[in-house]
């Protein structure tokens, strides 16, 4: 069973809100979004290849991948981890190069709901109403759901 993405767009406020919960222990949800080679198997969506050229997922790290589709056409990502306290919290900045100087701050809580469970929060500050629009209209939804599905399935032992 897949687990609902809750994604919330305030009316007014620059913010995106999202939590989904997952069937697997908070360690092992935390893990998949630390270890680079485990991250490049679940993010984004099926159709888009992911490269990372750099990816340290820790206080003080930053990170760099691509997304390729099939068309060829790719979507670069930068950001840097402003704090990362293990099987917790991480705040991360987040900008795509379709986008130059939009930067988005991401606040991570990975809640352990308890029984091997873990909720997942994100609450991304955009810096104008135009950049959070932009952002929710990207297609973002659509493009978390498959990612948390495909974890759902790493996290489960199958092959993404």
């Amino acid at each position: 069973m897949t687990n609902a993405l809750k994604l919330s767009v305030p009316e007014g406020l620059p913010f995106i809100d999202c939590e989904r919960d997952f069937d697997f222990p908070v360690a092992e949800v935390f893990r998949a979004h630390k270890e680079p080679a485990l991250v490049a198997q679940w993010l984004g969506p099926r159709r888009l290849k992911m490269e990372i050229d750099h990816y340290d997922f820790r206080t003080g790290g930053s990170y760099r991948y691509t997304h390729t589709g099939p068309d060829g056409d790719t979507y670069g990502f930068t950001g840097v981890f402003h704090t990362v306290r293990e099987t917790d919290f991480a705040i991360q900045t987040f900008e795509f190069d379709g986008y130059p100087d939009v930067v988005s701050i991401e606040f991570l809580t990975f809640e352990d709901l308890g029984g091997g469970r873990t909720r997942l929060k994100a609450h991304g500050v955009y810096p104008s109403m135009e950049a959070r629009d932009g952002m929710a209209q990207s297609g973002m939804e659509g493009g978390l759901t498959e990612g948390y599905e495909r974890l759902d399935e790493l996290l489960a032992g199958a092959k993404v």
